[in-house]
């Protein structure tokens, strides 16, 4: 891997990070007034003309985003109009539950959705493969809301085993957690099985065999790690829609994190609340996505010579 081809991939990332914080602040603001949504319509034309006066909001877009980016260089990232306090410390006090959250996902994902793959793909055109690819498809297919509601009807009202949202037990987190791994983990299942099958027909894999290698070490030597390859370009959209999963199923659950921190957020126009979060949901986007690009020019030293990245 060049340096030039680091430079380039971590240049992108910062103007990707730029393009899509301004973005959401012309069209957060382009989408109703804040005054409107804190004071309600019935209130006194003086105090609306007070706040947007007192937050700055009377200004023309350009200044208040010019005055944004000034504010942030400074630590400064705003003040949450409903929690009447600093908006990061309103969204800093969600991040470990969802950081929680993902995190057991993201194990269990992985656990599951990798084995899976393998061992149909080992297993190619067995009934064992074709059930895989089945469960692959429908828990893939399945929205997350669609589950996480049959998920409280069975386990919570049916069979009353476990609470209907919230969080402070493990008890909590078994019905979210379940409800994003099914999805994750099929997609995980079906790209490492054909990553395998692709592996497992190529010539070094029978030269390995001809060589007097075992099936399971040509496997385990060879397919495995070549095949390891094509998933890490799957991480960088796992963390994508591990994002996505999650703002619909912390509000299913009522989990206390980000992601129904932004959907409250968003209805009541809480301008700087939704800006931090966009902020962190793009960077650790953005900041995946890299590490996938250096760790592929870093495994193929083809990718990582070239001059001008795609």
């Amino acid at each position: 891997m060049t340096p030039l081809y680091a430079l380039q991939k971590i240049t992108r990332a910062l103007l990707t990070v730029l393009l899509i914080v301004s973005t959401v602040f012309i069209v957060l603001r382009l989408s109703g007034d804040p005054a409107i949504y804190v004071l309600g319509l019935d209130a006194d034309p003086q105090a609306l003309d007070a706040f947007r006066t007192r937050w700055g909001l009377d200004q023309p877009i350009f200044v208040q985003y010019l005055q944004f980016l000034s504010n942030c260089l400074q630590g400064d990232f705003g003040y949450s109009y409903f929690e009447e306090r600093d908006a990061m410390e309103a969204v800093l006090e969600r991040l470990p539950q969802t950081l929680l959250l993902m995190g057991v996902t993201g194990l269990f994902t992985v656990l599951i959705g990798i084995p899976a793959g393998v061992y149909a793909a080992l297993h190619h055109n067995s009934w064992i493969d074709r059930m895989t690819m089945l469960v692959s498809v429908a828990g893939f297919s399945l929205p997350n809301f669609v589950l996480g509601i049959f998920l409280i009807l069975l386990f919570s009202v049916t069979w009353q085993l476990l609470p209907t949202g919230g969080s402070g037990t493990w008890q909590h987190l078994v019905m979210p957690v379940l409800t994003m791994t099914v999805a994750e983990a099929a997609v995980f299942a079906r790209f490492t099985r054909s990553a395998m099958l692709e592996v497992l027909h190529q010539p070094y894999m029978r030269t390995a065999r001809a060589k007097g290698l075992r099936w399971h070490q040509a496997v385990r030597r060879h397919a495995l790690p070549n095949a390891a390859i094509p998933l890490v370009t799957v991480v960088g959209f796992f963390v994508g829609t591990l994002i996505a999963g999650g703002v619909v199923t912390e509000s299913v659950f009522a989990w206390p994190g980000l992601g129904r921190l932004l959907v409250t957020s968003v209805a009541n126009r809480d301008l700087a609340v939704v800006q931090i979060i966009v902020m962190l949901i793009a960077c650790s986007m953005v900041l995946t996505n890299l590490i996938v690009d250096l760790l592929y020019g870093w495994l193929d030293p083809r990718v990582g010579s070239l001059r001008t990245g795609n």
